[in-house]
């Protein structure tokens, strides 16, 4: 079965704990503390694998979580670092924030993308030492590791997008023109998956051709299969549009085109700009009346037309030519820039709590919404920083310090911040 959608949840590991311990060793007196740093957690990183064509595996797991770091010992024995939890998925993926519906990644390149962040190691107690408190008996836990809910959505990437109604010829054509091997019969929906095809004009020289499948009459409002495949079109830098001139199924040649175009716009107005390049299929079976009348309507329409007899090779030469020539002159694929997760969407789970504790006169203030925030936080900028401060008030932690008795001067730790408060 084909997937091209699918929605996961992934959270990254925690950060291991760090550790409380002091040194011990005959005759030596006061060794001091030397509890060792949690290790980092693990990461969610996704890469594209070209040998994955759908999203069918994440049908059946929904939920990614990453090991978390492991903990600080005594003798200054840091925690291990967690690895990396890898995610495949097929090239030409978006990866998008549930809540926000910004694109977070386009896995159209070989680079990873770390979708979410392990959370650092604690502190051990040997970090807490000062000339006042040089017995500190508390350390650190791990930061929070980063919990995301994600949508993946496959867009092929293809340079050249067959569209037209089903069995006028798609995939005969993408069979003699390319090396795909595609079912090829005489009823509808012979294709229900996306083929992609390698079209080679001589050496080095080449361009991807996709048939994309179920292109019907109300199909941006999902009738048919069109609505699950219309988002291939759309990283398309150019479509052929087959059009069954001899209208052998009883339907108007003309009515077809027009029809298929109009659910293109419907589905993405963009796609109207795209260039397209129209291919008039099965003229063997075609009426010379038939022929003219469709010549004159595309000489009006203004586009590129070519007549073929897709399984013979008929014509499939002229249009492959003035598609490469046309493919030469185009921008490359479309690549989704990533967009930074608003801010509210972190803020908004300030009502999950949070929790102050006192340690040797060191307050500590731990929340995972906090974390997330803290990290999204420029603390050299005046207006980021001001903005952490009025969120601290409006969310309460302000008021929990003072309730557990603050004063000017104490030593507030929030994860990887550490600050005097001043009231």
């Amino acid at each position: 079965m084909f997937v091209d959608v699918a929605k996961i949840k992934v959270k990254a590991g925690n950060g291991g704990n760090g550790a409380v311990a002091f040194h011990r060793e005959k005759y030596v007196a006061a060794g001091g503390p030397d509890g060792g740093d949690g290790g980092r957690g693990g990461n969610i990183v996704f890469l594209a694998d070209d040998h994955l064509a759908t999203l069918s595996d994440f049908r059946y797991k929904r939920k990614y979580k990453a090991e978390n770091g492991q903990n600080g010992r005594g003798g200054n024995c840091n925690g291990r670092r967690a690895e990396d939890l890898i995610i495949r998925v097929p090239r030409g993926t978006i990866i998008r924030e549930v809540e926000s519906g910004v694109i977070m990644a386009d896995m159209s390149g070989d680079e990873p993308f770390i979708a979410a962040k392990g959370g650092n190691g604690g502190w051990g107690n040997k970090h807490f030492a000062t000339p006042t408190r040089q017995v500190p008996r508390f350390a650190k836990d791990g930061a929070p590791g980063e919990e995301w809910e994600l949508s993946l959505e496959l867009k092929l990437l293809a340079d050249v997008g067959l569209v037209g109604f089903p069995n006028v010829g798609k995939s005969s054509l993408i069979s003699v023109v390319s090396e795909a091997k595609p079912i090829v019969g005489d009823y509808h929906f012979t294709t229900i998956i996306p083929v992609l095809g390698v079209v080679r004009m001589g050496p080095e020289q080449s361009f991807v051709m996709a048939d994309i499948p179920g292109l019907i009459e109300g199909a941006a409002e999902g009738v048919g299969l069109g609505h699950d495949f219309l988002r291939h079109v759309e990283r398309c830098r150019m479509l052929v549009h087959v059009v069954d001139v001899a209208g052998s199924e009883g339907r108007d040649p003309i009515e077809d085109y027009k029809r298929i175009n109009e659910e293109l716009e419907k589905f993405n107005p963009d796609l109207c700009h795209v260039p397209q390049i129209v291919a008039g299929n099965k003229v063997d079976l075609a009426s010379d009346e038939q022929l003219e009348t469709f010549r004159n309507f595309m000489k009006k329409e203004g586009k590129p037309y070519f007549e073929i007899v897709a399984p013979i090779a008929y014509g499939t030469k002229e249009l492959i030519n003035a598609v490469a020539e046309k493919l030469s002159s185009l921008p490359p694929l479309k690549r989704y820039e990533s967009e930074e997760i608003p801010m509210s969407v972190l803020e908004n789970k300030k009502n999950d709590g949070f929790k102050v504790s006192v340690e040797d006169g060191v307050f500590f203030v731990e929340a995972e919404w906090l974390y997330k925030v803290l990290c999204k936080t420029d603390l050299d900028d005046y207006a980021s920083l001001q903005h952490f401060q009025n969120l601290l008030q409006t969310s309460g932690i302000l008021d929990a310090l003072v309730e557990k008795g603050i004063q000017e001067g104490d030593t507030v730790n929030i994860y990887d911040l550490e600050f005097d408060y001043v009231p």
